[in-house]
C-alpha cells in the first residue's frame, strides 16, 4: 500500500491539475498565470513547482485526463464485424467525446505542437505519457485501416499509417467545425452537426474504399 506521505502527495499534485483545469477551461490558457494557479489551488509558488516546471506540462496533465477518458469510450464500442462500420463507430466516438467532454475535447484537439518540442532533448514524463496515449487512439485508427486493406475493402496502395493520420487530421477538422460553427451549419446549409460529420465519414471512406475510391494522383 503507498504511504500516507506519497498519498499526500499525489492529492497536492491533483488538486493542482484540478485547479488548472477550473482556470483554464474557464478563463483560457494563455490569460492563466502561475500565480492564478496557486491562489485557485491555495498553494504556494513554492510548493506548486515542487510538483511542475511550467503551466505547459499541467496543461499535458490535463489532456493525459482527456485522451484515458476518450480512450475508456473507445474501449465500450460494440464490437462490430463490419470495418466499415467499425471505422464510422470510432468516429461517432470521437464525436460524442467532443459533445460530453468538450474543455478535454478543446484541450486535446486544439493543442499545437511548439516548433522545437522534439529538440530539447528527452521531454517530461507529463509530455512523454500524453503522447504515447495519442499514439494508443492513433494506433487503433491505423488497425482499423490495415484490417481493411487485409480484407480488400480499402486500397492495398496506400500505407496504412499515412491514410490513418490524414483521416485523423481530417476528421479533426470537421469535429472542430460541427463544434464551432452549429449555429452556421443549421441557419445556412440546414446541417446538424452529426449529419455533417457523417457525410464527411462517408465522403473520406469512399476514396479509401478499393472498389469506390479513385487512385491519387
Amino acid at each position: 500500500m503507498p504511504s500516507k506521505r506519497i498519498l499526500q502527495k499525489e492529492k497536492k499534485r491533483a488538486a493542482i491539475i484540478d485547479a488548472a483545469e477550473h482556470l483554464f477551461f474557464s478563463k483560457g490558457y494563455e490569460r492563466t498565470t502561475m500565480d492564478d494557479l496557486c491562489h485557485e489551488a491555495h498553494f504556494s509558488k513554492r510548493t506548486l513547482y515542487m510538483y511542475f516546471n511550467s503551466k505547459e506540462q499541467i496543461h499535458f496533465e490535463i489532456m493525459i485526463r482527456g485522451y484515458k477518458q476518450l480512450i475508456s469510450m473507445l474501449d465500450q464500442e460494440s464490437h462490430l464485424s463490419n470495418i466499415i462500420e467499425r471505422l464510422k463507430q470510432m468516429t461517432g466516438t470521437f464525436y460524442q467525446f467532443s459533445v460530453d467532454f468538450p474543455e478535454y475535447f478543446a484541450a486535446i484537439f486544439s493543442y499545437e505542437n511548439n516548433a522545437d518540442d522534439f529538440q530539447k532533448g528527452v521531454p517530461d514524463s507529463s509530455k512523454e505519457e500524453c503522447y504515447a496515449l495519442g499514439e494508443v487512439v492513433f494506433h487503433r485508427l491505423a488497425i482499423l485501416i490495415q484490417e481493411g486493406q487485409e480484407e480488400g475493402v480499402f486500397r492495398s496502395d496506400l500505407d496504412s499509417k499515412h491514410t490513418a493520420l490524414i483521416l485523423w487530421s481530417c476528421m479533426n477538422g470537421v469535429l472542430n467545425t460541427a463544434k464551432l460553427k452549429t449555429n452556421y451549419l443549421a441557419n445556412y446549409h440546414y446541417l446538424s452537426p452529426k449529419t455533417l460529420i457523417d457525410n464527411a465519414f462517408d465522403l473520406i471512406i469512399h476514396s479509401i474504399c478499393k472498389n469506390h475510391g479513385g487512385a491519387l494522383k
